[in-house]
């Protein structure tokens, strides 16, 4: 039986809902990581720093009695966001980065930013205070296939941003594609790139294995063969621009197995075994706590977390599903199956 100790791991890519949802599902995350960066699509979306210290507080309400956490808030970036409010916010560690949705490209993105030219002053404000942008990297014009999405906003919007901007530095969150982990590597200076389990473990035929999978789908949707061993090799790579992101996204059961059926996978309860599970076949066990414990903080400038844990190479049944105190049931990855590593108590 393998075993690997490492720094406790962060993870920079986790939405957390609110009100039960929010409560049902932090203490999955809060035990295994010591801290997360929190997207902010809440109804309404958090787009000030008054919004984000009031949601921190109710985050922090949902954590278990003697597990550290930290949650890391970001702003939710509109066409009419005000660059003083969002500095301010940033420079008394309310924010920590900001977060450009495209709009309409996710779940709760219709206050989305309609085109970067609508906020070059507040990108431009970003980059003089070392503020970091985190980027849903997808266009969304109807004509462009859903599978090339991520392709085209690399090579029309992100590569010339870039340019344009030239001292701000970005993360690409959830990398889909070779072209998303090219145009990051290619600028790791100012550039990183969450990758997510689900990227890593599957490709699009896990969208439709026997029959239509919803619990599968999620946005950027699941590419070719081809890209996630793209992403296989970016993330354990060793490259530093490359860091652990669950992109967990609960949505209720019933409304995951609709029609017209939300976006997501709730991967918080079983992320870092799925992550281990990756490395163990690619034999890159030994570049692990880079990925999930420092490169993150290193790109983020902190300091990464002192405490260890343990995991061991030992199955654990998983549940077929998780009740949300009135609301109904939530389905995990690997749900009814087994999660491949275990963390010692």
């Amino acid at each position: 039986m393998r075993s690997l100790t490492f720094r406790r791991p962060d993870d920079w890519h986790v939405h957390f809902r609110d009100s039960v949802m929010m409560k049902a599902v932090v203490p999955y995350t809060a035990r295994a990581f010591g801290r997360a960066i929190v997207m902010p699509n809440l109804t309404p979306p958090v787009t000030t720093a008054a919004m984000a210290a009031d949601y921190r507080q109710r985050i922090m309400a949902c954590v278990p009695e003697g597990v550290a956490f930290t949650p890391l808030m970001t702003c939710y970036l509109t066409d009419h966001t005000d660059a003083k409010d969002l500095i301010a916010g940033h420079k008394a560690g309310i924010f920590t980065a900001a977060k450009l949705y495209p709009a309409h490209a996710t779940t709760n993105s219709a206050h989305g930013v309609t085109s970067v030219d609508h906020i070059m002053p507040v990108l431009e404000a970003m980059a003089e205070a070392g503020m970091p942008l985190l980027t849903h990297g997808e266009v969304t014009r109807a004509e462009v296939d859903i599978f090339d999405r991520e392709a085209r906003f690399a090579e029309e919007i992100l590569a010339p941003l870039l340019q344009r901007v030239p001292k701000l530095r970005v993360v690409m969150e959830h990398i889909t594609t070779q072209e998303g982990a090219d145009l990051v590597l290619a600028h790791k200076d100012r550039m990183g790139a969450t990758i997510t389990p689900q990227h890593l473990l599957y490709n699009r035929n896990a969208l439709f294995q026997g029959g239509l999978r919803p619990h599968m789908y999620c946005l950027p949707v699941l590419k070719r063969e081809r890209h996630q061993l793209a992403l296989r090799k970016a993330a354990t790579s060793g490259e530093a621009c490359y860091f652990l992101g669950t992109d967990t996204a609960p949505h209720l059961r019933h409304l995951k197995e609709a029609d017209c059926g939300c976006a997501g996978v709730f991967s918080a309860p079983v992320a870092v075994a799925a992550y281990l599970q990756v490395f163990a076949e690619e034999n890159a066990l030994d570049r692990f706590e880079a990925f999930a414990s420092l490169n993150g903080p290193a790109f983020y400038g902190l300091a990464p977390n002192d405490e260890r844990v343990t995991y061991v190479e030992r199955p654990a049944r998983i549940a077929e599903e998780i009740e949300v105190d009135g609301a109904g049931r939530l389905v995990s990855l690997f749900a009814g199956t087994a999660a491949p590593w275990s963390q010692t108590v």
